[in-house]
């Protein structure tokens, strides 16, 4: 029965989750917007007090690895990173469109068949990272950048319901009018809902390096050109 710390920092939303077993032994959540800078540290520190006073051993730490924020990826993955270095445990990366999806199946009872998930999580314009997944989440569209449009998604839509989630499906639902497609608002990806995925991803030892691994950002990060000031004449 591993005990794992889970944390999550690739939306707005700050969370972190301490679970052992299939249960959630501590957890902490903050949707004011990007306050991972100043919240996570805080969040990790107190579950690992938690830890500690009850004599429990920490066997893992998780995170979300993207895709997402760059500055959200970068802040929770180097705290992960400083944990598991410094406590000498293993280092376990989730997949954050993964997460949503499996968000998505946990607090919403969907009663279709051959059903998809397409969680979406915002970019710039009409652009999300997404994927599609079944419900056994085997991949039938890889995670990728996506530039949505009307045909977004034709050919899964043609032959399945395509559930679609996440703060990015907002875009989709503007612009894909087809019979089979499903919107759920609300849905985010937080530390809780980890669980399953890192749990899984412990007993088969799927880790990642804690010196070399990096977020799964899907694209190159682009930098936004600051606007030149027009001086006053002196």
């Amino acid at each position: 029965m591993a005990t794992i710390l889970n944390i999550e920092t690739s939306t707005q939303v700050c969370s972190v989750a301490l679970t052992s077993g299939g249960e959630v032994l501590d957890h902490h959540e903050n949707y004011d917007g990007f306050t991972h800078a100043t919240m996570l540290s805080a969040y990790v520190r107190d579950a690992l007090e938690y830890v500690r006073t009850r004599e429990l051993k920490l066997d893992a730490v998780a995170v979300s690895i993207g895709p997402g924020s760059y500055t959200g990826l970068r802040i929770g993955l180097s705290e992960a990173k400083g944990v598991a270095f410094g406590m000498q445990v293993p280092l376990i990366g989730v997949n954050t469109l993964k997460l949503l999806a499996v968000s998505t199946m946990f607090n919403h009872f969907l009663d279709y068949d051959d059903l998809l998930y397409a969680p979406m999580i915002d970019a710039r314009r009409m652009e999300v990272y997404t994927a599609a997944y079944t419900p056994a989440l085997d991949a039938v569209l890889e995670p990728q950048a996506m530039i949505l449009d009307e045909h977004s998604f034709a050919a899964q839509l043609g032959s399945h319901k395509v559930v679609f989630v996440g703060n990015g499906s907002d875009k989709a639902r503007e612009v894909i009018n087809h019979p089979n497609a499903v919107f759920i608002e609300g849905v985010k990806p937080v530390a809780l809902d980890m669980m399953a995925l890192s749990e899984k991803a412990f007993r088969e030892s799927q880790f990642i390096d804690v010196a070399y691994s990096t977020p799964l950002y899907l694209k190159e990060f682009q930098a936004t050109k600051p606007k030149s000031k027009v001086l006053p004449n002196q």
